[in-house]
């Protein structure tokens, strides 16, 4: 009795509320309405009655956009309007199939008719494209002229934005860009503004695959092509009928057939994880997966998306994961057969099904048995070699491999500069040299131009670390990545034995060099060795100029010429992401002065104070000859001093190594206080100087955050000294007009006080009085600013 008296009070208040046109709240009633008169009897009170929801713009975030909401304050500003009538016009659109009102549709209701998106989704990126329209259209400047159409200048900058990245995808993989425009002109803003919808639709029902940005899009790649052929009226020549989405427009069919097959791979391929306990290399994460896109081998997986995919593919640890993930694509969508360019789909599991066909035929003839049996031999048979043809992708260019070597690898630059830094130096102070003209000596130069050798060495390390580090990616390698390691290892050896060959035969030289002039011209008697160093210089050229030049840089690595991609194959692997960020050419220049002065400050601080006092006392120890050894035991046929010297050279060496750091932090605290005091950070640490510089807010806030009015047209030109004086004053009080300022200034502290962040009185002393004496020049300042004035 008490379950029918509450769905008879619960009929009751739906009534009441349908009655008032409660349409926010009538389909949560309804499901409750539903759900109390499930096994009372009383079913037949709602027997007749649509709970169906007719209206899904009754829900909104921020904008009403039903027809009944059309008076709302945010609905008639004119930035709103004109978003929301170009979001509405389907005009000169092809008829969708729509099953529920078709009175309010829209370019999303149409496309969902065609694609198959969630109804919640279209809401969602409805109010999501009207707002960007608004936003970019209320920043125009200069104003539009028609106050009644969406400026075309706004939605070219939004396709711009939104398409900023499919753009480079398609310029990487040598691929033409699938948005299309008509020639119509009338009908291009339409066109443009379809093509943003669908992207964000794809976007917004995407869930977890936003984080592989390139398979997004690789989605929109091919339904944007179908959009195409769809506006455009394209006749299939195979059928004679025109052209559908591949996947048509059931409910939810963008989902189940585009979004959870591939999320089925994520999910399996996360389930080999095992916790983080599983090797890296043994399964494949968000990026793995988003790598597969990055190649032109992404195409092969088709549209419809083909089940026999390497993409599709687990690994044979997991047996039924690759069954799964095929499954999902099993079922061909309807209009799909006749599709040319499909492949014709095998079921995963056939024979039970052939077992129950086969026990419900007659068993009249034994040749018919043998016919339908050897039908599903074949059909078992092509099913697993199209299996076994198929591998596991596995990782492309990444593994990751824990090693104490990556403080090198990483650092690299760094370290070469360090060890070359000290061999420079240990020379300089060996032959004991008083001014940096005696570099130029011929003998002690060729000495420090033996710094390439060891050059030449840290180069053979760094590419075994390079093959070392991507060893567990040989499987899935490229051939011309395989081709770039080898060429890098053979030169980087190469280059490490013929170096010290060409040092060691250097002898002429020194013969020369004692015959040779005092005059200038002498110096130029150069040996083999300076001419083998030369040709090594010369294949580091490129890379050093292009240092210095970053925008030469950036447009290498970004080209499609193949010349820029053999310079940059030979620097970097080909890879989607990464390229084209160099900094400019201003930041290089502060970044190269800041460490040229601190290495400049290290080196003679330890020349001078480390290196140089060692080279005497070690001189000494080598001319002392030891007979017999206390510790014998530890080095019983050591006959020199070796183990003297390495003990009063280790602690220098690792303070030349650690001292960097302190070098770095001495001179990051002198060039931020540099900057600081540029940029008057920290400035304002008193009541007082709050009080001095509040004043100048409202001008900084009209300079930078409001847009300047649209310039009137003048009727003559004046081109006198007082009319500019004139117009600049103007200027001027506009910029120094606080009401604007005021305005946001008391929105921002009612926000603090909704959110609780601060009290009602504080509220009262921070809010800025408003009154008409704004328009005057008078000021009625925040009652804080009276802190410590008034006690």
């Amino acid at each position: 009795m008490t379950q029918r008296s509450d769905a008879r009070e619960m009929k009751l208040f739906y009534e009441k509320k349908k009655q008032a046109n409660a349409h926010e709240l009538l389909p949560v009633l309804a499901e409750v309405l539903k759900a109390l008169l499930s096994g009372t009897g009383l079913e037949n009170l709602v027997a007749g009655e649509d709970f169906t929801d007719k209206s899904g713009l009754l829900r909104y975030n921020i904008l009403p956009l039903h027809p009944k909401f059309s008076q709302r304050p945010i609905m008639l500003l004119p930035e709103v309007r004109v978003a929301f009538s170009a979001v509405f016009n389907v005009r000169s659109l092809p008829s969708a199939n729509m099953k529920d009102d078709k009175t309010h549709t829209d370019i999303l209701r149409w496309l969902q008719s065609w694609f198959g998106f969630q109804t919640g989704n279209v809401a969602n990126q409805r109010e999501h494209l009207i707002l960007l329209l608004a936003n970019m259209h209320a920043r125009l400047n200069p104003k539009p002229s028609s106050a009644q159409m969406l400026d075309d200048r706004v939605v070219e900058e939004l396709l711009a934005k939104t398409f900023e990245n499919y753009l480079t995808w398609c310029k990487f993989l040598g691929r033409k860009s699938n948005i299309w425009l008509p020639s119509v002109k009338q009908e291009i803003q339409q066109h443009k503004l379809l093509y943003i919808a669908l992207y964000l639709l794809i976007w917004g029902e995407a869930s977890n695959l936003r984080l592989m940005p390139e398979c997004l899009c690789y989605i929109f790649h091919h339904m944007s092509y179908e959009l195409y052929g769809v506006l455009s009226g394209a006749v299939s020549l195979i059928t004679g009928e025109k052209v559908r989405p591949a996947y048509g427009g059931e409910d939810e069919s963008f989902l189940k057939n585009v979004v959870k097959p591939i999320y089925d791979v994520i999910f399996q391929e996360a389930q080999k994880n095992k916790n983080g306990a599983s090797d890296h290399s043994t399964w494949r994460n968000y990026d793995d997966l988003n790598e597969f896109f990055w190649s032109t081998d992404c195409f092969k997986l088709g549209w419809p998306m083909r089940p026999d995919n390497d993409f599709f593919f687990i690994s044979d640890e997991t047996k039924n994961s690759q069954i799964l993930c095929a499954s999902r694509l099993s079922r061909v969508p309807q209009g799909i057969e006749s599709c040319a360019s499909c492949i014709p789909l095998v079921s995963v599991d056939t024979s039970h099904q052939n077992e129950q066909q086969n026990s419900q035929l007659p068993h009249e003839s034994s040749s018919t048995e043998n016919y339908l049996n050897s039908g599903a031999e074949q059909r078992q048979q092509q099913t697993t070699s199209s299996r076994s043809q198929q591998r596991w992708l596995g990782k492309t260019n990444f593994v990751e491999v824990r090693s104490f070597w990556h403080l090198f690898r990483s650092f690299d630059r760094m370290w070469t500069v360090l060890v070359l830094g000290l061999q420079v130096l240990i020379i300089m102070a060996w032959q004991g040299l008083g001014s940096p003209t005696q570099l130029l000596d011929p003998i002690i130069f060729e000495d420090i131009l033996s710094i390439f050798i060891t050059n030449a060495v840290l180069r053979v390390i760094q590419v075994i670390l390079d093959i070392a580090f991507s060893w567990r990616t040989k499987q899935t390698m490229r051939s011309d990545q395989i081709l770039r390691f080898t060429l890098k290892l053979s030169l980087a050896v190469a280059w490490a034995i013929i170096l010290p060959i060409f040092y060691a035969s250097s002898q002429n030289y020194r013969a020369c060099s004692a015959k040779r002039s005092k005059a200038f011209l002498g110096m130029f008697c150069l040996s083999k060795y300076m001419v083998v160093v030369a040709l090594y210089l010369t294949s580091n050229v490129i890379g050093m100029a292009l240092f210095f030049v970053p925008a030469v840089t950036n447009y290498i690595e970004t080209s499609t010429w193949r010349i820029c991609s053999m310079l940059s194959w030979w620097s970097q692997p080909q890879l989607y992401v990464g390229r084209g960020m160099q900094e400019g050419l201003v930041p290089l220049l502060k970044y190269t002065t800041f460490w040229m002065i601190l290495l400049s400050s290290k080196f003679l601080f330890s020349y001078y104070f480390e290196i140089k006092p060692l080279v005497g006392p070690t001189k000494e120890i080598m001319k002392i000859n030891v007979n017999k050894y206390e510790w014998h035991e530890f080095f019983p046929q050591v006959k020199s001093n070796a183990g003297a010297i390495l003990a009063v050279w280790a602690p220098i060496i690792l303070v030349y190594f650690m001292d960097t750091q302190i070098w770095y932090s001495v001179f990051c605290t002198i060039f931020g206080g540099m900057c600081g005091i540029i940029h008057h950070l920290g400035e304002i640490r008193t009541m007082g100087m709050v009080r001095s510089r509040f004043c100048t807010l409202p001008e900084a806030f009209n300079m930078s955050l409001v847009p300047p009015a649209m310039p009137k047209e003048k009727k003559r030109m004046f081109p006198s000294f007082l009319e500019k004086k004139i117009f600049k004053k103007l200027g001027k009080a506009e910029r120094i007009d606080p009401t604007k300022f005021a305005l946001v200034w008391n929105q921002i502290i009612n926000s603090f006080r909704s959110e609780d962040i601060i009290s009602n009185r504080e509220m009262e002393l921070m809010t800025m009085p408003m009154s008409l004496e704004h328009s005057s020049g008078s000021i009625r300042w925040p009652l804080f600013l009276l802190a410590k004035k008034v006690s």
